[in-house]
């Protein structure tokens, strides 16, 4: 069990001297967003809060904590939710009354709350 703690710690020192981030656990961040992914989510982002370069500094943060908090399939999958919620009707209303999907919105939201806190303020 011991040698396990090494290989984190190894790994942790590893990706410090080369500029990899890391995530607060103290595992190797990894880099499971698509560049298309995170390139829609600055572009929206920007929309909504300006096109200028401070928006874009502040979005391009923004998308990268969101992607150090959450992996890419929960991403996709509370992105999903929301815009089947969107739809209305009767055949979107398990993506509002389904414990899974408010977990995966959930989960989303406490993501863009820390980037909100980390990259607006």
């Amino acid at each position: 069990m011991i040698w396990h703690h090494r290989i984190a710690r190894a790994a942790f020192v590893v990706a410090a001297l080369i500029g990899g981030p890391v995530r607060a656990d103290g595992g190797v961040f990894i880099n499971d967003y698509p560049t298309e992914a995170r390139a829609d989510y600055v572009f929206a982002c920007m929309s909504v809060n300006g096109q200028s370069r401070q928006a874009l500094s502040k979005c391009s943060c923004s998308i990268d904590i969101i992607a150090s908090i959450l992996p890419y399939e929960d991403y996709v999958s509370a992105e999903t939710v929301l815009a089947m919620r969107l739809l209305g009707g009767e055949k979107s209303s398990v993506f509002r009354s389904t414990r899974n999907a408010n977990s995966a919105v959930a989960r989303l939201r406490r993501a863009q709350a820390e980037a909100e806190i980390r990259c607006f303020e």
